[in-house]
């Protein structure tokens, strides 16, 4: 199938700038976002048409990508797209939900002779703006294979990585990793400061060996600066590691520190921080 049409369901941080760069690549894109004013002013940015509705969005799209809430607006919005899709036609998640939602969408796209991945993304905003996000997918190969061209438009690596509902726990993977890595980042910045060392000057040093991570490379100086409203939000980050320590529940894994990590991002939500990035853990100890 030669991919031309493709939708573009929910125009947040990340969504409006993937789109964008559907556009770019000369896809015919077509938007649709619940508040219309977004639709606009995307539109008056980049060349392609909004919709009022899904119905109206996806009808004619190839490829349907949705970037969205939490598994609420998952099944919200994929019920709605899934009976106006043509049959045929493929529809992508790239939301950050559970991996049980991909494979009831999976089950239920197949119900309507549509294929469908779960594919969440992580890079953030920038890397949502700078065509550099990495996509972790769940599904078919021959689907994946076939969308991919439409992914690159706006990833810097993608990859399949077993069946629906891989993608969603390989996103849970990457954001345990950050909780762990952006506390320890927290607690060796404020241990070099209350040693009364130049915290800038270790992390030049430091980042160039073992304990070098995209943390500190892109959030240590913003850290010490006290700058955290940017990035990617605690109030988000919670809602991923409850996916994950739900996930775990059910498959007997043992998530300790994933679990006292979320507790101290609950401190930062009680402060006030919700909104702030999630390097903002160094505010808890300071």
């Amino acid at each position: 199938m030669t991919i031309q049409n493709v939708a573009f369901l929910g125009l947040g941080v990340m969504g409006y700038p993937m789109a964008g760069h559907l556009a770019r690549a000369d896809f015919t894109v077509t938007v649709f976002n619940r508040t219309p004013d977004k639709s606009v002013r995307w539109c008056d940015a980049y060349r392609g048409r909004r919709s009022e509705t899904i119905a109206e969005a996806v009808s004619d799209a190839d490829v349907v990508m949705m970037c969205v809430g939490d598994d609420n607006d998952v099944r919200s919005v994929a019920t709605e797209a899934l009976q106006a899709m043509k049959p045929g036609s493929v529809l992508i998640d790239h939301t950050t939900a559970s991996a049980t939602i991909a494979r009831e969408l999976f089950s239920k796209a197949r119900e309507h002779d549509i294929d469908f991945l779960d594919a969440p993304v992580s890079g953030g905003q920038a890397g949502a703006e700078n065509a550099a996000l990495t996509v972790m997918a769940g599904g078919e190969a021959a689907v994946f294979n076939k969308v991919k061209p439409v992914i690159d438009s706006y990833a810097r690596h993608s990859q399949l990585l077993g069946h629906a509902g891989s993608g969603q726990l390989a996103k849970m993977m990457n954001q345990i990793c950050i909780a762990g890595i952006v506390q320890g980042l927290s607690e060796a910045l404020h241990f070099g400061q209350r040693a009364g060392l130049d915290c800038n000057s270790v992390i030049d040093v430091i980042s160039k060996g073992a304990a070098q991570s995209w943390q500190m490379e892109n959030r240590a100086a913003t850290m010490l600066k006290g700058e955290f409203d940017f990035g990617f939000a605690v109030d988000w980050m919670r809602k991923d590691l409850d996916i994950a320590l739900q996930e775990a529940r059910n498959n007997g894994s043992t998530l300790a520190l994933t679990a006292l990590v979320d507790q101290y991002y609950a401190d930062v939500q009680k402060s006030g921080g919700g909104r702030w990035d999630t390097s903002s853990l160094l505010t808890r100890l300071d």
